[in-house]
């Protein structure tokens, strides 16, 4: 008996809740309808708002939302270059250690001499790294101790200019050797750097090959930088030997036309040498491996081959590279 009713009483309460559920059941499918009434609506809003406040035709300007990544300050910043006229003069350097400064955080202070001066700083320990064009004075430099290595990296030409008159013929000339001897035989105007620089290095080198002895009142020693005597030889009609990038920074001003340009004996080959600390205290190593790691990486090498293509119609400097090891 007490069986039948456990069952009976079982059975009443599965009824009861069967019951329950088919009266509460159309409440809870209308209150989910609601529910997704209401999110639709929402969603429907939002859309309405957003295509009011950014039109179909327009795009949104995503640069905005990009941010440059913050380059940390080095622990010693200050980089001491002690560089070449010309590749100031030119307007190269300039855009350079703006790329640099910006991509490592470094502040790059420029001495702009002759390479003489130039490599003198590095010897006193008032310069961090050289950039130069004199491969006798750097070699020395290097084997002496005061530099760590020295490392070619790009080119261009020494062009002997002079007025459009040409009273020597040095347009005939096939190298700077004739050029020079025709210059001395006609005794023309011949203006000289005469500052230990590279370019006057070069240039007496080339005086010294062609067996000659520059004097006399038409050979001038101004003792001053490129630009100052390139402006000098166009006042003057004077021959002079000027790389070519700051012929043509400056050939405006001057008037003069290269008379000879480009020949094998007048390569200008410039090099990078980080100063030895060992020599100097001071010396700013990491800097200066920093500026010789910028200046071989393809982005320097895309701007210096770039850079005169616009404004003049040909590259001022080629570049090399680092030089491959073998």
């Amino acid at each position: 008996m007490i069986k039948r009713s456990l069952i009976t009483h079982a059975r009443k309460s599965t009824v009861l809740i069967t019951i329950a559920l088919l009266v509460l059941l159309p409440a809870c499918r209308q209150a989910a309808a609601d529910t997704t009434s209401a999110v639709d609506t929402s969603i429907a809003l939002t859309s309405s708002q957003a295509d009011e406040s950014v039109p179909e035709t327009t795009s949104m300007d995503t640069t905005a939302l990009i941010t440059e990544a913050v380059v940390p300050e080095p622990e010693n910043p200050i980089v001491r270059l002690s560089t070449t006229t010309s590749v100031s003069d030119s307007g190269l350097l300039p855009v350079l250690e703006e790329i640099f400064e910006k991509n490592t955080g470094y502040d790059l202070e420029i001495i702009a001499n002759g390479t003489g001066a130039a490599i003198k700083l590095g010897e006193s320990g008032d310069a961090d790294v050289l950039l130069v064009h004199a491969k006798a004075s750097e070699d020395e430099f290097v084997t002496a101790g005061y530099g760590v290595e020295r490392i070619p990296f790009m080119h261009n030409y020494f062009v002997v200019a002079g007025a459009a008159e040409d009273t020597a013929k040095v347009a005939e000339c096939q190298d700077a050797l004739s050029a020079f001897a025709a210059i001395a035989d006609a005794e023309a105007p011949f203006i000289s750097r005469g500052d230990d620089s590279g370019t006057n290095k070069a240039e007496l080198k080339i005086w010294e090959n062609a067996g000659i002895t520059p004097s006399g009142d038409w050979y001038i020693s101004a003792g001053k930088g490129m630009g100052p005597c390139l402006i000098m030889a166009g006042e003057m009609k004077a021959y002079i030997l000027t790389d070519k990038a700051t012929f043509l920074a400056t050939k405006e001003e001057t008037e003069l036309q290269i008379c000879l340009g480009e020949s094998g004996d007048l390569k200008n080959t410039y090099s990078l040498i980080a100063v030895n600390p060992d020599k100097n205290q001071g010396v700013n190593s990491e800097g200066a491996q920093a500026w010789i790691d910028f200046m071989l990486s393809d982005e320097a090498g895309a701007i210096i081959t770039d850079f005169g293509l616009e404004e003049y119609g040909e590259p001022l400097f080629f570049y090399d590279g680092a030089p491959s090891i073998t």
